[in-house]
């Protein structure tokens, strides 16, 4: 009776556990796997066929470092009950302030137009014309926000999350050789080639996977959701656990070009679904579904991480758990944005592919200087408190701040003397 008594009462416990981590889990893992949007798999899809299995390991080392970048943003939004624009006006002045906004701003409208590229292009496999793919994207993005409940738009949100995970199968169906995978994929090395292009690979595969906006989102998502202190360990699992969906995802999309498409010119994931068609029609239709969800999780989020981020700049009430009538100015711009994007992305004979590639590497040019705030804001004792970065977290964090602007001078020195590396 006592063996059955202390078997429930771990059941009971456990369960309580695993039912509280549902009620506090969705930022990490949102952002995370969101992170994975439409440009990201176009640049994983690309980067697969240009280098085979070349770049897993640099794709697996990205999984760490977009963590410690966003847990800070769990235990900012955590303490301060404050998004991350509203944090920067009030501890370094207007100017540093609406330095960051511009930057988030620019930033995050191009981004955004990546995402109705990557939908347009995908249900255009399936002659839905992107005319009526942005009408219905803005429809049904607009239903999931005026619900007046940051719950409901959240588990809507994790569901979209789900499908993103298509790619695991169909990098299955392709039948790779996972001693290939290991042997060139998982030992650190550079492929030969172009130093400039090269460069121009990482520092997509760095846009794609760690973006300003993801800063944030996360941060105004903790603070719109209601989250405490007390709830920080549990929402950095759940930042880990996305981190991990996330790198998984990312591979299994590379492995599926690397194994059937390499030496072939991608330009977009969409022109990747419709070759691998050809070849197998479920992978490439699962690639061609992945691509629309992707663009969907990237759009939901972006689109709300800057209506949040100017709420707090003007002061306007910003919040999903508020009514249309309640918080008009904040739906408003939410609305502007996907039109402004989706109208864009309508324009005959735009560069839209040209765009989906520079726009990671934008995103990464700019990222430091968001990171740079971010952990000075960290390091603020009167601010954190017990939450205050120690020094492992310092040493890690300020060492990815270093590596990107590394890796952007590399880029740009590689870009004006392209012989130099070789």
């Amino acid at each position: 009776m006592n063996a059955l008594s202390k078997t429930f009462y771990q059941y009971r416990r456990l369960s309580k556990i695993i039912k509280l981590f549902f009620i506090i889990a969705g930022p990490g893992i949102i952002v995370m796997i969101a992170d994975n949007d439409a440009g990201g798999i176009t640049t994983y899809a690309a980067t697969g066929a240009k280098y085979g299995y070349d770049l897993i390991w640099f794709l697996v080392l990205l999984g760490p470092i977009a963590y410690f970048v966003q847990e800070m943003t769990v235990r900012l939004g955590a303490v301060t009950k404050r998004g991350h624009a509203e944090a920067i006006f009030d501890a370094f002045g207007s100017f540093w302030g609406w330095f960051s906004f511009f930057d988030l701003g620019l930033t995050n409208q191009l981004t955004l137009i990546t995402e109705f590229i990557g939908m347009t292009a995908a249900l255009s496999i399936f002659g839905i014309p992107p005319v009526v793919t942005v009408i219905i994207v803005i429809l049904l993005m607009g239903f999931m926000v005026i619900q007046g409940r940051y719950w409901t738009w959240e588990k809507l949100a994790l569901f979209f999350c789900l499908i993103n995970l298509i790619y695991i199968p169909g990098a299955f169906m392709v039948h790779p050789s996972f001693e290939q995978i290991l042997r060139q994929g998982f030992i650190p090395h550079f492929p030969s080639g172009s130093s400039n292009d090269l460069f121009f690979f990482l520092m997509a595969n760095v846009g794609t996977t760690i973006a300003p906006w993801m800063i944030f989102f996360q941060q105004s998502s903790v603070v719109d959701k209601g989250m405490k202190e007390k709830d920080i360990p549990w929402s950095q699992f759940d930042t880990i656990l996305g981190a991990f969906f996330t790198v998984v995802v990312a591979i299994f999309c590379l492995v599926v070009t690397a194994t059937v498409l390499r030496g072939v010119n991608i330009e977009s994931a969409a022109q990747a679904a419709q070759m691998l068609m050809g070849i197998n029609q479920y992978v490439g239709t699962f690639l061609a579904i992945g691509l629309f969800d992707a663009g969907f999780l990237g759009a939901i989020c972006i689109s709300l991480a800057t209506s949040w981020a100017i709420g707090e700049v003007f002061g306007w009430a910003h919040s999903l758990n508020l009514k249309v009538r309640e918080a008009p100015w904040f739906y408003a711009y939410y609305f502007l944005s996907l039109l402004i994007a989706g109208v864009v992305v309508l324009i005959p004979n735009a560069p839209l592919v040209l765009i989906t590639l520079f726009v990671q590497v934008i995103a990464t040019t700019l990222l430091p200087a968001a990171m740079v705030f971010l952990i000075l804001l960290l390091n603020n004792e009167e601010l954190m408190g017990a939450q205050k970065n120690n020094l492992v977290q310092n040493v890690i964090n300020f060492s990815i701040v270093i590596g990107l602007i590394v890796l952007s001078t590399a880029y740009s020195i590689s870009a004006l003397f392209p012989n130099l590396f070789k």
